[in-house]
């Protein structure tokens, strides 16, 4: 299989919620990036139709809540794969500097920040 990813992701488990439209779940965060989170697949969870969802998480042993506005890519039974919609700020910069102690280099961490600008940018620019 071809790895298509352009983001490092690190391996981070911890406790999530995941909420849409009222309904709310508990999961567990596998793995994460600046892009995208990997999830356990809750009981009892269904998949909506626009496929958009709220994760909380805190960061380990602190009070510091993440908290991130996600589209679903990929469920299983095991696992939903989520890209990150929208961030607030400040879980960006907390999101930041996790992947930052964990990707290794500064030089892998600064090009992955320049590609997550690139898809950011609009499409006449």
């Amino acid at each position: 299989m071809v790895e298509r990813r352009h983001f490092s992701r690190i391996l981070y488990q911890v406790p999530a919620t995941l909420t849409h439209s009222g309904d709310e779940w508990q999961a567990e965060v596998r793995d994460l990036s600046l892009r995208g989170i990997l999830l356990t697949c809750p009981d009892n969870w269904r998949a909506s139709p626009d496929g958009r969802y709220w994760v909380k998480f805190c960061l380990h042993e602190c009070d510091i809540a993440l908290r991130m506005e996600t589209e679903l890519v990929h469920h299983d039974a095991h696992y939903l794969r989520m890209q990150i919609y929208h961030i607030d700020i400040e879980s960006a910069g907390h999101l930041r500097r996790l992947v930052e102690l964990n990707v290794g280099t500064d030089e892998l961490l600064h090009r992955e920040l320049e590609q997550l600008a690139d898809l950011q940018k609009p499409i006449n620019e």
